[in-house]
């Protein structure tokens, strides 16, 4: 249904939001622009475009009659020379992405019938970024906008080797889109701003790590981006730099964001790099080109230079073939693995795709056996959206 959003705050609060947003934008402009002190040619901080007054009708963000609106977290040359950042309208990109889970989902028991967390709208036709989690077996989703308006939305894509999901209003959304930007460039002690929906919107963090993320749920990054001090609206947040682009994703809080001492809690980031490539895959076919990779249905911890498998998805690849918690991975078709890593390595390897048949050497109680499964793409494994 259509409408406007209860819980969503009133007026003055969505303006209050917006002014802290703005607070943050200058932190942030602040802290890059003390990191760059020492090095005469590095740019200067970006200038913040005023926001809006709390008389301001829906929190929208006004300026001078004589400067025209600026693209959402676009940065643009002043007359000084400095760029700017539109504060407003980085926020209104903003948005809160809620989900019904299909009935019997069987995502539900991780991850609940009932999601919500942020999204950010990346293109004109009401296109919106989140992470997947939120929109895996998705039979309802609805999409609530910077000024409390709900929008019902459908899924557009889902990519489990990402953990991207997009969605897209079935109405127009009155909301900007925000630039995409480099993450590849963000490095170790650089600022950033993370967006969310939920809380107070905005809170200000710091790169401290750029290093591969292993999940037990058969998904591994490469290089994720892992940030401090943490924030507890992690889910789908918006990860911004110092010249208000989407560099990334919220996807997890962990105990350990830093690679060495000390040890900081924060939150761990899909870089908007590996968007780039599959973006116009995802939104015309609703998934990346090229043969999915195998995935088997079971939850394997690294502990003690073991892979231990501490659950298996139900009716999944493994269950069916015999697998069950407890058990140990001592080998993928006769390649002998340790870690996490070392597992996936060899459970996508070249060649291997969703189909196939992936043998494994499993330390069961005191036997060690041979087993053969047969591996399927995840998406199969999800529960059909109603039709009614």
């Amino acid at each position: 249904m259509i409408g406007h959003d209860s819980s969503t705050p009133l007026p003055w609060l969505r303006a209050a939001r917006a002014s802290l947003l703005t607070i943050a934008l200058a932190l942030l402009a602040f802290a890059a622009g003390a990191a760059d002190a020492p090095d005469k040619g590095a740019a200067p901080p970006p200038a913040l475009v005023p926001d809006a007054p709390a008389s301001a009708p829906d929190g929208a963000a006004t300026v001078p009659a004589d400067k025209p609106a600026q693209p959402a977290g676009a940065a643009k040359a002043t007359q000084a020379g400095e760029p700017t950042i539109d504060a407003g309208r980085l926020f209104g990109a903003i948005v809160k992405v809620s989900t019904r889970a299909v009935p019997e989902a069987r995502s539900s028991t991780t991850l609940g019938p009932e999601r919500e967390g942020t999204g950010v709208v990346i293109g004109k036709d009401g296109l919106v970024l989140t992470i997947g989690y939120l929109i895996v077996e998705a039979d309802d989703v609805q999409v609530t906008d910077a000024r409390g308006h709900t929008l019902p939305a459908q899924v557009v894509a889902y990519d489990h080797a990402s953990g991207f999901g997009l969605v897209r209003t079935m109405l127009p959304l009155n909301a900007d889109p925000i630039d995409l930007g480099d993450s590849t460039r963000i490095a170790e002690k650089d600022p950033v701003l993370i967006a969310s929906a939920g809380g107070d919107g905005a809170s200000f963090a710091f790169v401290v790590s750029k290093r591969s993320f292993v999940g037990n749920w058969e998904y591994q990054l490469e290089s994720a981006i892992y940030t401090s001090p943490p924030t507890l609206n992690w889910s789908g947040a918006a990860l911004i730099d110092r010249d208000g682009k989407l560099i990334g994703i919220g996807s997890l809080i962990v105990r350990e964001a830093t690679d060495s001492d000390p040890k900081l809690p924060g939150n761990v980031f899909v870089p908007i790099d590996l968007l780039k490539p599959i973006l116009a895959d995802l939104v015309r076919e609703g998934h990346r080109a090229g043969p999915p990779r195998p995935w088997l249905g079971v939850s394997a911890d690294e502990i003690q230079g073991r892979v231990l498998i501490t659950r298996v998805s139900p009716e999944g690849p493994a269950d069916l073939a015999g697998l069950q918690a407890g058990d140990i991975i001592l080998a993928v078709a006769g390649d002998g693995v340790k870690s996490q890593a070392e597992f996936y390595q060899k459970l996508w390897q070249r060649g291997r795709r969703a189909g196939d048949d992936i043998t494994l050497k499993v330390l069961q109680g005191t036997d060690i056996r041979d087993v053969k499964v047969h591996s399927i793409d995840r998406v199969q494994y999800f529960r059909p959206k109603t039709t009614i």
